[in-house]
């Protein structure tokens, strides 16, 4: 077996025994992952909220995270993806710039690695017990804010093996309620108790390939022109959003899609699927690096993981002798070392291996290993550094302004009021 190879096996056979001796731990336990390795999704602290804000070329953004008191009352909460960070929608891998405003998604999260770098603020370790007061509640102000999977309801729903399932339609002009409970797909019942959701004219309703609306569901008979029907538990996917609601009601979701079919379901994570395809290739693969062996004169050969949450036919473009390019990248992802974009500086050369770890990679690894010759190494291609690679194939643009660091200023991470026109 050659060393390259044999990392990828001693890489999972650690995994794994790490994962076993973790799993005596209490989820909440404030834990936080080292730099240079793939933390556990064990460990992670999970809470769910509402989309109120995204910085998409920073990968952070804020949510109004669901605690014990009034939702509405919550101030959104700043969130930082992890450079290995996988979003989720539609049950496909995504940026955050697919994700709308409003939509409630479920977040598995980590103190920052590194505070000093943190793009968020970051927080005492126990803010998730303190109580936020004025009828918010604890919870809804987490340090663990460095998020390895954010995912929508029907995203986290396919993961987990869920579903919901309707109870009662109550509906008046096209708008109302619907009693439904999550619980798992095989029928066995769930933790979850009943939740009542609101739903209008406006939310989209999926069976195969038609788009339906409330009332064509009224004019089949399938629900009442007015009033009450029991739906009897059938089993849906829920797309669910937040809007403010009438009558006194503090905090109650709304539901923005239902999946009545796996056929609705598998077109909308392709159509996905296929958006998240292009926005890849176009900004290059993320991965770390796990190793450079320095030759003379520049040349280098550099060992590397690329990052998970892709789909396959992105890794399959990776292939032994295949010419790539590779260039640092922050831990936001922007591109570093150039003021053309990422191929200004960027260094070439060609794989000379592939290869897959042994068993199941952990969430944000794509479990896939690159060695790459170069024959001039750029300044910060170093291990344990992230960095962004593209195959051949793949085309080679311009990426826009707010996307690359350029020298490098803080005023580019974090731009200023400054960047705006003088009229």
């Amino acid at each position: 077996m050659t060393p390259f190879r044999s990392t990828c096996r001693v890489a999972a056979i650690s995994l794994g025994a790490f994962l076993l001796a973790s799993a005596a731990h209490a989820q909440d336990e404030p834990f936080r992952p080292e730099v240079g390795t793939f933390p556990p999704l064990e460990m992670a602290h999970s809470y769910r909220g509402e989309l109120t804000f995204v910085d998409h070329p920073n990968r952070r953004g804020s949510l109004r995270v669901q605690g014990e008191g009034m939702f509405f009352r919550n101030d959104p909460h700043p969130f930082a993806l992890l450079p290995y960070g996988v979003v989720r929608y539609h049950g496909a891998p995504a940026d955050l710039r697919d994700i709308p405003l409003g939509t409630v998604l479920h977040v598995r999260a980590f103190l920052p690695p590194e505070p000093e770098i943190s793009a968020v603020p970051v927080l005492p370790v126990d803010n998730k017990s303190k109580d936020a007061n004025h009828n918010r509640g604890a919870g809804i102000f987490p340090a663990e804010n460095h998020v390895l999977l954010l995912e929508d309801e029907p995203s986290h729903c396919r993961r987990e093996g869920l579903v919901w399932n309707l109870k009662e339609v109550d509906l008046n002009n096209h708008a109302g309620t619907i009693v439904a409970r999550r619980g798992p797909k095989d029928g066995q019942a769930g933790e979850a108790g009943e939740e009542t959701l609101t739903f209008d004219a406006a939310t989209r309703i999926w069976l195969g390939r038609e788009l339906l609306g409330v009332e064509d569901l009224v004019a089949n008979g399938l629900w009442p022109a007015s009033g009450k029907k029991s739906l009897d538990g059938q089993a849906v996917l829920l797309g669910i959003t937040w809007k403010p609601t009438p009558d006194g009601v503090f905090t109650r979701f709304h539901i923005s899609d239902i999946w009545l079919d796996d056929a609705a379901i598998e077109r909308a994570a392709r159509r996905q699927t296929e958006t998240h395809k292009a926005f890849i290739r176009s900004r290059w693969m993320p991965a770390w690096v796990d190793a450079v062996e320095y030759g003379k004169f520049g040349r280098a050969t550099v060992t590397a993981t690329l990052f998970g949450g892709m789909d396959d036919s992105l890794l399959a473009d990776f292939q032994k002798n295949v010419g790539v390019h590779m260039n640092p990248v922050e831990n936001t992802l922007k591109h570093t070392h150039g003021a053309y974009g990422p191929s200004h500086m960027a260094s070439r050369g060609t794989l000379v291996d592939v290869a897959k770890t042994d068993g199941e990679a952990p969430l944000g690894s794509s479990g896939v290993q690159i060695r790459f010759e170069t024959d001039l190494i750029v300044e910060g291609i170093r291990p344990g550094r992230v960095v962004r690679v593209r195959p051949a194939n793949w085309p080679q643009v311009q990426v826009p302004r707010e996307e690359y660091l350029g020298d490098g200023s803080p005023e580019d991470r974090f731009p200023t009021p400054d960047i705006f026109p003088k009229y």
